[in-house]
């Protein structure tokens, strides 16, 4: 097939890859210019979060070691409060570990391996102004496709023109909560995600390969202790060393930082369907979710794997109507688990009934084979969301009936008759 694919971010060069290698001739097209070879602000990039999900996508193309090459190890939360720095490991042992990587610099591979693709063309600097069918319009010229894909971005194009030809549902959400990123100097810390709960705020940081943290400050857009309340320096110095505790003695500039660029919004989508008459969307275009979780661009990974395996599977008619089913209902649970995950980073992993739940969890895990928390399911395997969402809650149900056995005896006839049955003594 000729297939047109708007938008070169991860999803975008993720998925043209793949259906370069199935023998696809594909279109990269992008509104703005060619990334590569720049450097600056917009180099330096924000981390994210690399879990299973995303290192299965890479591994499948052959990215996976470049992309861990420059990767830092998350091995859990480490949790600042009060000046208290406590350790909170991901999973029961070394293999259940996120690994934060640049954006930028795992965008710039993929484009790459795109651009190495002799299937593959980019396109940069073309703004689509209009999709006819399968037919893709910019200023500049006309792309003429048999699939589309819109792999544009939250606020996408692509979507808006299926929108006007198809009776949609469509909900884009806006936290009351933004965001603003800043970087901590490098100093021997742990290999984690750093996080900073307070009563009215969030903060997070991710590792980076030269030692040091690029952190993430979440706060209410309005109100004297939002963003709006703390424009001037002196006030905003002391809320942030009030409610941040050491991390005002980590980041001397802190303050200078914190005021210096405009904070940016955070969004939830959902829309339904996803696709029309050969026009699909995948990734955020068609569920951007809150970054809570960590998943958003895991998620994107996954939707191209599951989009590529289809249209293997399907005529492209087909394809594209199997690929919604088999993943929207998926990617419903993670905007509901992202939504959720905000409030756990932000009131619980300093409350002592999170911490002794997360101990009962390791110590099922090494009683009772396949049990597993929630988070490692989403972060650490690749489980549709859904069905690790069922199974968590079918484990709480099981948590809530081993408590009326008595706790610790529940979990030992339990554990013994798992033994039993597996044949092991």
């Amino acid at each position: 097939m000729n297939v047109v694919i708007v938008g070169a971010g991860m999803a975008g060069t993720m998925l043209a890859i793949r259906l370069a290698r199935r023998g696809h001739r594909v279109d990269v097209v992008e509104r703005r210019g060619d990334p590569r070879g720049r450097s600056g602000p917009e180099a330096a990039s924000i981390s994210v979060g690399l879990s299973e999900r995303g290192r299965a996508a890479l591994r499948d193309i052959g990215l996976l070691e470049e992309a861990l090459a420059e990767a830092v190890p998350m091995r859990g939360r480490t949790v600042h409060v009060g000046g208290r720095v406590t350790h909170q490991p991901y999973g029961a042992d070394d293999t259940e570990v996120l690994h934060a990587v640049r954006r930028h610099d795992l965008n710039i591979a993929l484009l790459d391996a795109a651009a190495s693709a002799p299937r593959v063309r980019l396109w940069f600097g073309q703004r689509v102004t209009g999709l006819a069918g399968t037919e893709v319009r910019t200023p500049d010229r006309t792309f003429r496709a048999d699939l589309v894909v819109g792999a544009d971005g939250a606020y996408s194009t692509v979507r808006t023109h299926l929108h006007r030809r198809v009776r949609a549902e469509f909900h884009l959400t806006h936290l009351d909560w933004g965001y603003r990123e800043f970087t901590i100097p490098a100093v021997d810390r742990p290999e984690a995600l750093h996080v900073w709960p307070s009563r009215r705020g969030l903060v997070v940081a991710h590792p980076n390969p030269d030692g040091s943290l690029t952190g993430t400050v979440f706060l209410p857009f309005d109100g004297a202790t939002g963003f709006s309340g703390l424009r001037d320096p002196a006030r905003a110095g002391a809320f942030l060393a009030e409610e941040f505790g050491d991390l005002a003695d980590l980041v001397p500039d802190l303050v200078t930082q914190f005021l210096a660029h405009e904070p940016g919004s955070l969004v939830s989508v959902r829309t339904a369907p996803w696709q029309h008459d050969r026009v699909v969307l995948v990734g955020d275009a068609a569920h951007a979710v809150f970054p809570f979780y960590g998943q958003g661009m895991n998620a994107a990974f996954e939707d191209c794997a599951v989009l590529d395996a289809c249209l293997a599977e399907h005529a492209p008619g087909d394809a594209l109507a199997a690929f919604e089913a088999r993943r929207r209902p998926h990617t419903d649970v993670l905007a509901e688990l992202s939504a959720r995950n905000f409030v756990e980073l932000r009131d619980r992993v300093r409350s002592p009934v999170f911490l002794a739940r997360k101990r009962i969890d390791f110590v099922l895990a090494r009683l009772i084979p396949g049990w597993r928390t929630l988070y490692a399911m989403v972060s650490h395997s690749s489980l549709p969301y859904g069905d690790a969402l069922a199974r968590a809650r079918r484990q709480d149900r099981l948590l809530g009936g081993l408590a009326g056995l008595g706790g610790l005896g529940g979990l030992t006839l339990l554990a013994a008759a798992r033994r039993k049955r597996s044949g092991r003594c």
